[in-house]
């Protein structure tokens, strides 16, 4: 395959020290380009990228500041001159030898990305989080994808590209894109992948990323399809009020104030999504354009 290895590395000293020996030889052996992205580390991380020798095959990007894990993998797209880019994690997680399960099955299914899998420990505060997560985005986006934020994706290039613009610059990202992905309707397939425990550095994700993952779920249904949230709200405020009105004008007691509060608010929420829904539209389309006109630059 003809593939290009993004990895953002944010403060993975000791992992770069253990870990980048084995990433080189083994892209080496592939005829694969790796492509390292130093987020603005503040420790020897920019040390240790800039003693590796030069080469067509290796390309390493510097951040001057820490602009977020999003911002590092988009920046490490900007640099792919292949068909095809897989992202994995700096901390050494993820094993090489699962890199060649996500491209058999992309081979497999002609899949537009393919979601590197994890188990996890259901029982974590971790887990929980995910699964809260995971919830919130099959209500507002039909999907069976159980690892939304799995660093580990191996992605057409170009339809990745095409929805950089739409991801945000933090740890959001990950789901972001593959929920942009699935709403713009295109072929998103699950496969396991083998992990290893972090054995240095500290994880990155806490409380602030979930809430920070959550409203970028939401931002991104209002782009694609704002009528999601929109349409069940009106639903519910229009059957509320007839339930809550219909048996007080059946009894002879007139028009209840609360039940035509809720009607109108009903017909409200159903113009507001039509109208959120064009604009998405419009959105969408100067985004798309500024992309392409970008990309035919």
């Amino acid at each position: 395959m003809n593939l290009s290895i993004i990895i953002p590395a944010y403060n993975e000293q000791d992992s770069l020290k253990q870990n980048l020996p084995a990433w080189i030889d083994f892209c080496k052996s592939k005829g694969w380009t790796l492509i390292i992205v130093n987020d603005g580390s503040t420790d020897k991380t920019r040390d240790i990228l800039s003693s590796i020798p030069k080469s067509e095959s290796i390309k390493i990007v510097e951040h001057k500041v820490n602009r977020g894990y999003g911002a590092a993998i988009k920046s490490g797209f900007n640099e792919v001159t292949t068909e095809f880019a897989l992202t994995m994690d700096a901390d050494g997680q993820h094993a090489l030898s699962s890199i060649e399960d996500l491209i058999e099955t992309q081979e497999n299914t002609d899949a537009d990305l393919v979601i590197g899998s994890r188990v996890e420990n259901k029982h974590s505060v971790r887990s929980f989080g995910k699964m809260i997560i995971r919830w919130i985005s099959r209500l507002l986006i039909p999907n069976k994808i159980s690892d939304l934020n799995s660093g580990m994706k191996l992605y057409r290039t170009s339809l990745a590209r095409k929805y950089l613009p739409l991801c945000p610059n933090s740890m959001a990202f990950s789901d972001v894109i593959t929920l942009s992905f699935l709403a713009d309707r295109n072929l998103v397939i699950e496969t396991p992948i083998t992990t290893h425990p972090r054995k240095t550095g500290k994880s990155t994700i806490n409380l602030n990323t979930a809430f920070d993952t959550i409203i970028e779920i939401v931002n991104i249904v209002m782009l694609f399809n704002p009528l999601r949230i929109f349409l069940p709200l009106s639903l519910i405020f229009l059957l509320g009020g007839l339930i809550w009105g219909i048996p007080i004008v059946i009894s002879g007691r007139g028009v209840s104030v609360g039940a035509m509060l809720a009607i109108i608010t009903g017909f409200l929420c159903l113009i507001i999504g039509l109208i959120a829904e064009q604009l998405s539209n419009i959105r969408m389309s100067l985004i798309l354009d500024k992309k392409e006109n970008k990309l035919d630059e």
